[in-house]
């Protein structure tokens, strides 16, 4: 089969949905299978980094195009059709949520299936944890642009059985094609391993992502002030991940605690500042109300880092028994369990263990397989 993966989602600062994408490219050439992949980059910066990532810049199971707009415009509704269909392929992949609706009417299946992969439904499901997002303060628009994509798509890759229900559930996927909604994990790169233990002396707090209100980021933050004032002075709290206007409320706090010169924030990190951050971190917090998978606390664990997250939606799911699992909304909960984390080198250094193994468990030579046939099985329906 020809496979179309639409890689205009990765972007010169790569998101989650961006390393997502790359990392299924990566993986997808050491796949032995007779196929195709057919890629689509907005940029050809963009297109010569992956490419050299993924070392296939002449693999002869991979060509490039570049399409020079991206997902959301409105040549890619109008234009883009004729281009998937000028590349005869059997698979047409888009990583995230949004499709050329003009390619895939909505009841006439062509020769060309449509395979999208939700991550989260977040802004359909709880609108006031994004309430400065577009697709929030677009809600309707947001909701009926997702039943399109459920209607349109022959199938829908998501990374979580939690994900999957919620999208069964709310996505009106009637029940002839819910077997074409499969949940496939997310991997963890091999660059994510444990490297010089922590200096036991300079104690630091770690969190990864972004500054959206379902992050649950001032909750981290009060639970540190609290920390700082319980005595344990020597800790350091460390925030990787942009400064958002939309939502200054954790920049606040840090003001109104006082915690200037205990918190640092270098904004986007990534390569090999993003593994030493993991790797000198005494612990990982993700206190998240709400993800669809939850890569960074296994990024976390790959390094040796133990973790404390939320109890909520794929979480558990994805930490198993490795993490302390918290209530997000129990700000004594967070507060207790970096307590116990940060002054019991026993319970630290056996969390760091359990998740080593826990995150050994998703690996994306397993996602890149899995997505394959899933591919094959679409195809063969087709």
């Amino acid at each position: 089969m020809r496979i179309c993966i639409d890689a205009r989602w990765i972007h010169p600062e790569i998101t989650g949905i961006g390393s997502y994408t790359q990392s299924l490219i990566r993986h997808l050439a050491t796949v032995d299978s007779p196929h195709t992949f057919v890629l689509l980059f907005e940029s050809q910066e963009v297109r010569d980094r992956t490419l050299s990532h993924a070392r296939i810049e002449s693999h002869p199971q991979f060509e490039s195009h570049i399409v020079p707009y991206g997902p959301f415009s409105w040549q890619s509704q109008i234009d883009l059709p004729n281009r998937l269909r000028a590349l005869h392929l059997d698979i047409y992949h888009s990583t995230n949520f949004m499709i050329p609706f003009r390619a895939f009417p909505r009841k006439k299946r062509g020769a060309m299936a449509c395979i999208v992969t939700i991550h989260d439904l977040i802004p359909l499901l709880f609108p006031e944890f994004t309430p400065k997002a577009l697709k929030t303060r677009f809600h309707p628009v947001y909701r009926q642009l997702m039943k399109e994509v459920g209607a349109r798509a022959d199938a829908i890759i998501t990374v979580s059985e939690s994900s999957r229900r919620d999208i069964i559930n709310h996505m009106a996927i009637p029940s002839d094609r819910q077997d074409h909604v499969k949940a496939i994990y997310e991997g963890v790169s091999s660059d994510y391993s444990p490297g010089t233990p922590p200096d036991s002396a300079r104690r630091t707090i770690l969190y990864v992502g972004r500054m959206d209100p379902y992050k649950n980021v001032p909750a981290l933050v009060e639970a540190f002030a609290r920390l700082i004032q319980s005595g344990m002075e020597d800790v350091r709290l460390k925030i990787i991940g942009p400064k958002d206007p939309r939502y200054p409320r954790v920049e606040q706090l840090i003001a109104e605690f006082n915690l200037q010169h205990q918190v640092d924030w270098p904004g986007y990190v990534s390569g090999d500042d993003l593994l030493n951050a993991y790797r000198s971190a005494s612990v990982f917090v993700l206190p998240s109300r709400y993800e669809g998978f939850g890569l960074p606390i296994l990024e976390a664990m790959a390094c040796g880092t133990p973790v404390i997250c939320s109890n909520r939606a794929s979480l558990p799911e994805v930490a198993g028994k490795a993490a302390c699992l918290i209530d997000p909304d129990d700000p004594t909960a967070l507060l207790e369990a970096l307590t116990r984390v940060l002054s019991n080198p026993e319970l630290a250094a056996s969390m760091s263990h359990q998740g080593i193994r826990q995150a050994a468990c998703f690996s994306w030579q397993d996602t890149a397989t899995a997505t394959v046939r899933f591919y094959e099985e679409i195809g063969s329906i087709k």
